[in-house]
């Protein structure tokens, strides 16, 4: 399966170095390494014991080499453009390669100097559609950013039904051929009703080809883009329903949705009982994947722990805990109030984040208050 991590917060920027390239357990690095404390079963009618081996590897353990894509958010656009007070301030900017991002001098070049409130990034498992950037996640509509880990079950099959459902706004807008973008698009479809009315080319005053629905750049509430992805989860089911009847499989949909301000994520799975796969949440790691702070998510791994670099267990580990960051400029709690959702964890410190259950769904606000609620679907 796919990985993902997704960062927001409204007053504190990461360095996208710190968060995809730094950690050993790091996006970059689960090409083939994967780290999942934590990974229950959540069936109420199963014995609370770790998922089956079997389960792990189909839903975890595949290797993950067809191609990397980032989106981080920036104020650029709108210093350089005018802008009413009531539009968004910030516009996602996308990096898409299918090279293993740890050998790709650009995307190192980019995260050693970009940093960033809202980050989102992916690497790829691809299931049946080309390896080529334009598949590559995340996707971007106006200033919204999506990504998925999961697959729709039978696409090919529903995939024309699926178009019918979508505004030929959104339709028009997907480029490649995955799921997930036709996701994205439906999803959009909801949380943005059809219009005809688009943004003029800031430049020549006149409608550019490039141009997209004004609502793609307006903002939702967080029970807004909730509802909309219910609808859109509810909507693939009833049509793989209505095309296939009793041959309809269930969807692995590990969604994430957000508009620069808001995010919202969710670990989902239609059967009574298996699994979907693995996601966390943390509203403290921030701290621990910023070098201006006085730890470093390797811990005593790290390279100024206990362990010099090196792996370390029992007494020295903890005592080389915290603190192996000699060049922190900033106290910890010092760290302003942000949310992480990830495949997995990117810290050492495994107590920082929650296993988010079965077919339930994050929600981050534009104050920084994460909640999580069952999906409704």
């Amino acid at each position: 399966m796919c990985r993902w991590f997704a960062y927001i917060s409204a007053t504190e920027p990461c360095l996208l170095e710190d968060a995809l390239v730094t950690p050993v357990h790091a996006l970059s690095k689960q090409v083939h390494e994967h780290y999942l404390p934590k990974l229950l079963s959540h069936d109420p009618s199963a014995h609370t014991q770790y998922t089956t081996e079997a389960e792990v590897t189909t839903r975890n353990r595949l290797f993950n080499v067809d191609g990397f894509g980032m989106a981080w958010y920036s104020p650029d656009l709108s210093t350089f453009s005018p802008s009413s007070s009531t539009k968004p301030t910030l516009h996602p900017a996308l990096y898409k390669s299918i090279q293993p991002p740890l050998h790709d001098s650009n995307f190192r070049s980019l995260c050693a100097n970009t940093s960033s409130p809202v980050l989102l990034a992916h690497i790829r498992a691809a299931t049946a559609t080309a390896i080529t950037p334009t598949n590559n996640h995340p996707f971007t509509f106006g200033i919204h950013t999506i990504m998925h880990n999961g697959y729709i079950s039978s696409f090919a099959l529903i995939k024309r039904a699926l178009c019918a459902a979508m505004s030929q706004e959104t339709y028009a807008h997907i480029q490649g051929g995955t799921d997930t973008e036709h996701f994205a698009a439906l999803l959009m479809t909801n949380l943005c009703p059809p219009s005809t009315s688009h943004n003029p080319n800031p430049y020549s005053g006149e409608e550019s080809e490039a141009s997209f629905p004004a609502a793609w750049e307006h903002y939702h509430s967080v029970e807004e883009m909730h509802a909309a992805l219910v609808q859109t989860i509810s909507t693939i089911i009833e049509i793989q329903k209505s095309e296939l009847g009793a041959k309809a499989e269930p969807n692995d949909l590990n969604i994430c949705v957000t508009d620069g301000r808001s995010l919202v994520a969710c670990r989902y799975r239609n059967h009574a009982t298996e699994q979907p796969p693995s996601l966390y949440y943390s509203t403290a790691a921030g701290v621990t994947l910023n070098r201006q702070f006085p730890d470093h998510p390797d811990g005593a791994k790290g390279p100024h722990g206990k362990g010099n670099g090196k792996a370390v267990s029992g007494k020295k580990a903890a005592e080389g805990a915290e603190g192996h960051n000699p060049h922190a400029r900033r106290d910890a709690g010092d760290h302003g109030k942000h949310a992480i959702v990830a495949s997995e964890p990117t810290t050492y410190k495994e107590k920082e984040w929650t296993l988010i259950e079965k077919n339930r769904v994050v929600l981050v606000g534009p104050d920084g208050t994460v909640t999580v609620e069952e999906i409704g679907v």
